[in-house]
């Protein structure tokens, strides 16, 4: 029995529910084009496979950040490792996992999205939250273009 219970890496998982099939909503994540209307609003380079050269970059926080695909298994998971301020890791990146579970006989998807890595000190919680709504964002503004194509990110933040 482990009796340190002590905080080594902070991380969370936030989810959402998208009326349309697991390949569907898959492919809106994975291809840049689609992700690019909805998300990475200043561009996403890039498709979310093993070995593809992946940058993002968003018109109101410029500057391109490269995303490393560590796993794709497609329409069910992705797995990216992204720069993360004070993180946990030597590499200095967070890990982020995409899930895809289709339900309701494949007519929506529940979109599961967690993120770890981060120092359990002010500076790695303050930039967990921040991913944290960010990511939650991203699931609303995902769910808002793929149901309506709609972008909620446009002017949102800026």
């Amino acid at each position: 029995m482990n009796t340190d219970d002590s905080l080594r890496e902070l991380s969370f998982t936030v989810s959402g529910r998208v009326s349309r099939p697991c390949a569907e909503v898959y492919e809106a994540v994975a291809d840049p084009r689609q992700l690019s209307q909805y998300f990475t609003t200043g561009g996403a380079r890039g498709r979310l496979e093993p070995g593809a050269d992946v940058s993002w970059d968003f018109h109101d926080f410029p500057g391109a950040f490269p995303v490393t695909v560590v796993a794709a298994d497609p329409p069910r998971r992705i797995v990216i490792e992204w720069e993360g301020e004070a993180s946990s890791g030597t590499r200095g990146v967070t890990t982020t996992t995409f899930e895809f579970e289709p339900i309701d006989g494949d007519t929506r998807t529940l979109v599961t999205i967690s993120e770890s890595s981060w120092l359990p000190t002010a500076d790695g919680a303050r930039n967990a939250f921040g991913n944290c709504e960010g990511w939650t964002g991203m699931l609303a503004a995902l769910k808002a273009w793929v149901e309506h194509g709609i972008n909620l990110r446009e002017g949102f933040y800026k």
